[in-house]
């Protein structure tokens, strides 16, 4: 059965949300991960602190924790912050 991360996130920089949009597929290839949905929230019901949504699948839990901890994707965390404010969550 498959894994979903969620990641609420709002955008600070355009320009770096472009850098690390164009390096993350690598390495959620490397786990099995891919990204199934992505864009911007319209609530159906209660408040949301943040303007987008990507929802990410994993085969399992163990490979979506080996990749958010790998140091492919902790390489990337700079140009996160940089691009966004954001919470992952692990849906199990």
């Amino acid at each position: 059965m498959t894994v979903p991360v969620v990641v609420d996130l709002t955008v600070k920089n355009s320009e770096a949300l472009k850098e690390y949009g164009a390096q993350t597929p690598k390495t959620l290839a490397a786990f099995g991960g891919r990204a199934v949905g992505k864009g911007t929230v319209t609530p159906l019901h209660g408040e949301t602190n943040f303007e987008r949504k990507v929802i990410l699948e994993f085969p399992d839990k163990h490979s979506a924790i080996n990749w958010y901890n790998s140091a492919s994707y902790q390489s990337l965390i700079p140009i996160r912050e940089e691009a966004f404010v954001s919470q992952f969550h692990l849906v199990e």
